[in-house]
């Protein structure tokens, strides 16, 4: 988003078609009055046509209008940002092949807790009705697989009806990689690497009806973010 021009294509695109409607959620859901400030999707990825929904924790600075660009983007000027716009390139992952999202969409800056995460369920559940091209979820840290469940036990129909393809990670951020063990910290970005590589692969597989059927894949054994 240090691109000018850049970020003033994704301000006027900002109700481009495929935003559009997830967008108008956000500025629904903006209340100066109760839990504050959400930032825009950026038209640079899917929105409503995507194909992946990632989730991450909560808005980072970047994402805040003035300060940062005002969107949820991978060209926001942050390293946890750079990262996935790397290792989703390198998996073949277009930006308009996602769309990103966060666990609690409001901007806090910190963890949320328990009543935030349920309050960020029930949003997941309304970006979802929206996303009806979505075959995958990739989950990247606690919070995010945190908030799945919570979505999954209140709304079970939304996860079963849809056959969503779900994927969990680490959180691309550098906290993740914290553990003193440096082994651990090689498995973990490796993991990531990983996970992306797998998304990448569904969406390949899901183009030809001779592939399979996409399933559940979320890998419980590693839902921690460090």
């Amino acid at each position: 988003m240090r691109d000018a021009a850049f970020r003033t294509e994704q301000e006027q695109e900002r109700y481009a078609s495929h935003v559009r409607l997830v967008n108008e959620m956000v500025d629904g859901l903006r209340d100066p009055e109760g839990r504050g400030w959400m930032p825009y999707v950026a038209p640079w990825h899917g929105g409503t046509e995507a194909r992946v929904l990632s989730v991450l924790r909560d808005p980072g600075p970047k994402t805040l209008e003035g300060a940062g660009s005002g969107f949820l983007c991978v060209e926001n000027d942050d390293p946890t940002a750079e990262l996935q716009a790397q290792i989703f390139e390198e998996a073949g992952i277009a930006p308009r092949d996602v769309t990103p999202w966060n666990a609690y969409p409001w901007y806090i800056n910190r963890s949320p807790n328990a009543a935030e995460l349920q309050a960020g369920a029930e949003v997941l559940k309304t970006l979802l009705t929206l996303m009806t091209k979505a075959e995958v979820v990739l989950l990247q840290g606690n919070e995010a697989q945190d908030v799945w469940r919570r979505l999954s036990k209140a709304h079970p129909d939304v996860v079963r009806d849809r056959a969503l393809h779900v994927v969990s990670t680490y959180h691309p951020g550098r906290q993740a990689l914290f553990v003193r063990d440096p082994q651990e910290r090689v498995r973990r970005a490796q993991h990531r690497i990983d996970s992306y590589r797998q998304v990448g692969d569904a969406l390949r597989s899901s183009q030809s009806p001779t592939d399979g059927q996409p399933g559940s894949s979320t890998n419980d054994k590693e839902e921690r973010d460090g």
